[in-house]
This record gives C-alpha cells, sequence and structure tokens, in this order.
C-alpha cells in the first residue's frame, strides 16, 4: 500500500504512538515514509504537533500539516472559532496523493474519530479515505467500551466501501483486566477486521532508539513487524494463566 489512513475509535486511544510506530518499520525496512496531519488541534504556532511526535520517534520521516488550530476542539469548531480556513477531504486527499508520488508509504493520521468534521459540510476522514481508495488502520483502545466504538466504525466504513486493514490497540495495559483480555478475541470479530498489533502502554515515552528498537515487536506482519497475534493471545488473553 502507498498511502494508509489512521484513525481512531476516539480521542487520545495512541493513535500518534501507533502511527509513529507503523513508520518506525517501514523507515526501518528502507521505505521513504511521509505523515500529513490534515488538522492539529489543540497546539500553540511554536509548540510540536502529532506529525512532529511522530517524527520524533521514528526517525527519518517527511512531515507535512495542512492547518493548524490552537484550541482543542474538533477541527471544523476550531476553524470557525479561529478565523482560520478549514480543511477540506479533497485537500487531504490532494496532499497525501502528491507526497505519494516521492514516497513509498503515506501515513496520513485523522483528529479524533473517523467521523469528526474538518469543515461546515461535514467532510470527515472517511470521505479523505474514499477520495484515496486508500485502506484505513484502527486505533482502539483495550479495555471496557471499545467493542461498541470499534464496530461502529467498521460498520460506517463499510457503509462508503473503505476498506478497514485492521485494528491496533493503541496502548495495552501492563496489567490488563478481564475486559481488555477478553477484548483480544472480540475486537476483530466486532471489526470485521484482524488484529495487527498492540502497542504497550507509556510507549510514547521511550527514548527514540529504543522506541525503534521494538516497534516491529508490537505490529503484525501485515504492517511490517513481527508480532505474533496468536502468542499474544495465548499469553495475555481471557484463557491465559
Amino acid at each position: 500500500m502507498t498511502v494508509l489512513v489512521v484513525t481512531g475509535t476516539g480521542t487520545e486511544v495512541g493513535k500518534t504512538v501507533t502511527t509513529a510506530a507503523v513508520a518506525a518499520v517501514a523507515v526501518a525496512s528502507g521505505r521513504s515514509v511521509a505523515v500529513l496531519k490534515p488538522a492539529q488541534t489543540g497546539v500553540r504556532p511554536d509548540e510540536r504537533g502529532d506529525a512532529d511526535e511522530v517524527a520524533r520517534l521514528a526517525g527519518a520521516v517527511t512531515v507535512r500539516e495542512l492547518a493548524r488550530y490552537r484550541e482543542p476542539l474538533a477541527p471544523a469548531t476550531a476553524a470557525r472559532r479561529s478565523g482560520l480556513p478549514p480543511v477540506h477531504p479533497e485537500d487531504v486527499a490532494e496532499a497525501a496523493a502528491k507526497l505519494a508520488t516521492d514516497h513509498d508509504l503515506v501515513l496520513v493520521e485523522g483528529a479524533g474519530g473517523l467521523l469528526v468534521r474538518f469543515d461546515e459540510a461535514g467532510g470527515t476522514l472517511a470521505d479523505t479515505a474514499r477520495l484515496l481508495g486508500a485502506p484505513v488502520l484502527m486505533v482502539a483502545s483495550a479495555g471496557l467500551g471499545t467493542l461498541n466504538t470499534t464496530e461502529l466504525t467498521a460498520r460506517e466504513l463499510a457503509v462508503r466501501e473503505v476498506e478497514l486493514a485492521g485494528v491496533v490497540i493503541g496502548s495495552w495495559p501492563e496489567t490488563p483486566d478481564l475486559a481488555s483480555r477478553c477484548n483480544l478475541t472480540d475486537l476483530p470479530v466486532v471489526a470485521g477486521a484482524p488484529l495487527l498489533g498492540a502497542v504497550p502502554a507509556g510507549s510514547g515515552a521511550l527514548a527514540p532508539i529504543d522506541f525503534r528498537a521494538a516497534a516491529g515487536s508490537w505490529l503484525a506482519p501485515d504492517l511490517g513487524g513481527a508480532w505474533d497475534g496468536a502468542a499474544f493471545i495465548a499469553h495475555h488473553g481471557p484463557t491465559a494463566h
């Protein structure tokens, strides 16, 4: 794949760190990688954004941000309140396609969930993925409540005829509770797509050299890593002792 769209089932599910892990694995394999952030919210002009954080963790990647809004709100709301122009799905698709002409992999990281609005017309990351004909990687939380948001996101993608590449748990807890352990087997069922990895909680705090060395162990072969889902479930799942 040349373009991979990364969305979350909500905010604070580990989307940026997962994007960084995918980028790190691709860079380690010798691929050229670009990270596109359509709309960065909640960050001042002089602060590091999500795409910058991906570059810090993953290494030599091209970073592009289309718009930045200071207030920590949905992009459409933040744009309206700031008086700045919004981003439109067509803008994002055009930028991603341009980056894809000279990069092996372009990662488009959304803001929040799949249907967070970019503009007042209701344009979303799902619209961008459909315009690009690109698959979507869903980042989900581990614990109670994740099955509902995962299935809703998967159903919306199916309605729009957008491919769901798989699901990655964006922050796997050091001591998982029963819900988290059961969700290892339930997430791919409700998503109708494979579980493609589990990123340990706190991975974003690792030194970049350690992050890059470990990233491949968190992601399945479909994402360029060596994560063994069956072995992980056997060790951490509901029947593990």
